[in-house]
């Protein structure tokens, strides 16, 4: 259920606006910083996969993929072949010479690739064959094992899971899953929607025109529970994005082509998903479309970025404090001093000193 399915693909121009860099409010808190960095193509990029402080890889439209191993210094840029029509809506990093992409679309566009040598080579691991189908965001807990979350068909959810490195991905029965509701699906719109952490823990924000779901496994996918978010949702707009700083705290973050005034965008657990109470909608006018919590950060601290700009928040979505105002489509940290924000035209920001 990525944006593209539900309204026609976001327009991206580039908003062309002066960037700020705004201090943070708390005196004894950092100032952010941002540098423009070049990344080597003009293509849309929609997801953000650091690996540490050095190595990060993204991904976009017309199977493009970007690698930097110095922080970002200089980037590498290429196309996987064959792929020239796909769009990358989510990359999963394990190290320098080791990614996954995840296409997007209907039958077999929605595609699964991995590399181990850099992006010398690219070798196809999945190619779905259900016509029905649409997968949306990927995450891995550890170098073998990753799930992949797509939009419901029928009545199912349908989730998809590996323990061989991707050697071979497997649906989980329906029956281990919660019924879906008519028409439920994730927003592909910058990899965000799923989010694992160590242990087996994993969340994936969910919607459809009148409700968004958040469901939890703490079991490496084996059982599941389901609740109801308090976000605005309506064709067009939804929960785009869910993150934690730990296994209690977490934020979902919500936006869309068409959102209002007034919508309710942003929403906080501290109990590890169980319960969630809305907190102060990010000041972005389409809300967002990728949010994470930056590791290492204290106090914890989360960065939402949308087509309107990047903001941050140091107390949870309580307040929010603006980076600046450019197009960006998805957000990633790898420490509070080495974040990358990416979207139309190639755009590559460096985010630090958080």
């Amino acid at each position: 259920m990525s944006y593209i399915r539900k309204s026609a693909l976001l327009g991206i121009a580039s908003l062309a606006t002066a960037c700020s860099q705004m201090p943070a409010k708390s005196p004894t808190a950092s100032t952010p910083a941002r540098i423009e960095q070049s990344s080597g193509t003009r293509a849309l990029l929609i997801a953000v996969s650091p690996v540490n402080d050095n190595v990060a890889w993204l991904s976009g439209a017309s199977g493009t993929w970007v690698r930097t191993v110095d922080g970002g210094t200089t980037w590498q840029t290429g196309r996987v072949p064959g792929a020239d029509s796909l769009q990358f809506r989510d990359v999963h990093a394990v190290d320098a010479n080791t990614a996954y992409l995840l296409s997007i679309g209907n039958g077999d566009q929605s595609r699964i690739y991995r590399t181990t040598d850099a992006g010398a080579n690219w070798a196809l691991q999945f190619r779905n064959q259900d016509p029905k189908a649409f997968y949306d965001c990927m995450d891995f807990w550890d170098a073998k094992r990753g799930i992949v979350i797509g939009d419901a068909i029928d009545n199912d959810i349908v989730i998809l899971t590996t323990a061989d490195g991707g050697d071979s991905w497997n649906r989980i029965p329906s029956q281990a899953l919660p019924r879906a509701l008519p028409g439920e699906g994730s927003f592909a719109a910058s990899g965000t929607c799923l989010i694992t952490r160590p242990g087996g823990h994993a969340w994936i924000v969910s919607n459809n025109a009148e409700r968004a779901r958040l469901l939890h496994s703490p079991d490496y996918g084996r059982t599941w529970s389901v609740d109801t978010l308090p976000l605005t949702t309506r064709d067009g707009t939804g929960g785009a994005s869910v993150t934690f700083s730990d296994e209690k705290h977490g934020l979902a973050l919500g936006g869309g082509n068409t959102a209002k005034a007034g919508d309710a965008f942003t929403a906080y657990t501290g109990d590890g998903g169980r319960s969630w109470t809305s907190r102060t909608t990010v000041p972005l006018r389409r809300g967002v479309w990728g949010g994470v919590y930056i590791p290492g950060s204290r106090p914890a601290t989360a960065v939402a970025v949308g087509p309107e700009g990047a903001v941050y928040s140091r107390d949870h979505g309580t307040t929010w404090m603006p980076i600046d105002s450019m197009n960006y489509w998805s957000v990633g940290f790898a420490s509070p001093r080495a974040g990358w924000a990416v979207g139309v035209g190639g755009r590559v920001t460096k985010l630090t000193n958080f």
